[in-house]
């Protein structure tokens, strides 16, 4: 017994290899296989694209899978959405499917779509939101090359961005938002029901969201003596509170503690200011809450 995982392929694979390869799992496939192989013998990987898996999730041809919010809406699959994992192809933050025009285009608002052309990969999302703001309008499957459709073939795009820079590049203009989206651990209700498959799925998910958790945040070390120390703790955040171990010297702590990494930066010199010393800041694998 093995637990079916889908991985995504296309876009998203290599963030999602190098993800597991940070969760601990390693994970290899050659160019032309469909089966990659990975260092869990208790794991059956399958590569896949993304708007596939949900589909075969939730048939239970797969027990589990890595794939958008966008297309678990899109195929309105009936899946188990085990947890949130905030990372895309090229950013460890959420995507957006945006409506966009061409940059002279009278269209100002959605309302203003009235008996217009769309063409989008993500019709059924498209249709909804259309359908929400009470709009009727034609919305066409586009099989790629979405931003050159507009205006000649069509007189609105929706189409998946993390930056909006590619769409400026094409000369179009963002109008709304239709749905942010980011990739989710989904799984099967038969899956879920099963013990031994559903502590598999959790486990899983609890080793992937530590190890976003630890590429967003660093480890920092210091030695401190005590006249300093309630200075130096009261600059530091914690998950919950910093580690403070008695060094050989007894005038003398060492201090311990996580932080986001973006904070580092400032704090180090701040930290050295208020008397510590023998500053290191390590990067994380995994942060566990």
């Amino acid at each position: 017994m093995g637990l079916r995982l889908g991985l995504p392929k296309g876009s998203l694979q290599q963030a999602t290899f190098q993800m597991l390869s940070r969760a601990g799992y390693q994970v290899s496939v050659t160019s032309r296989s469909y089966y990659p192989t990975v260092d869990d013998p208790d794991i059956v990987p399958v590569l896949m694209r993304a708007q596939e898996i949900p589909r075969y999730v939730a048939a239970g041809a797969l027990d589990a899978g890595l794939s958008g919010l966008d297309w678990v809406v899109e195929t309105e699959a009936d899946v188990v959405e085990v947890c949130d994992l905030v990372y895309s192809k090229a950013s460890l933050r959420p995507a957006r499917w945006v409506l966009a025009v061409a940059q002279d285009s009278p269209i100002r608002s959605p309302q203003d779509l009235e008996g217009k052309r769309i063409a989008t990969e993500v019709v059924n999302v498209t249709r909804k939101y259309l359908a929400r703001h009470g709009v009727k309008a034609e919305v066409e499957f586009s099989w790629g090359a979405t931003e050159v459709k507009v205006p000649e073939l069509v007189d609105a795009i929706v189409e998946l961005t993390e930056t909006g820079s590619s769409l400026a590049a094409n000369n179009l203009r963002i109008l709304d938002t239709v749905l942010e989206t980011n990739t989710k651990l989904i799984a099967a209700h038969s899956a879920y029901a099963d013990a031994w498959k559903r502590s598999k799925i959790e486990t899983l998910a609890m080793l992937l969201q530590g190890a976003l958790l630890g590429e967003q945040k660093v480890g920092l070390k210091m030695n401190v003596a005590r006249a300093n120390l309630e200075k130096v703790l009261a600059l530091l955040p914690a998950l919950r509170q910093p580690t403070v171990s008695p060094l050989h010297h007894p005038d003398w702590v060492a201090v311990e503690t996580v932080l986001d990494e973006r904070a580092a930066r400032d704090l180090i010199p701040e930290l050295r200011r208020a008397g510590a010393e023998g500053i290191v800041e390590y990067p994380l694998n995994k942060v566990i809450p």
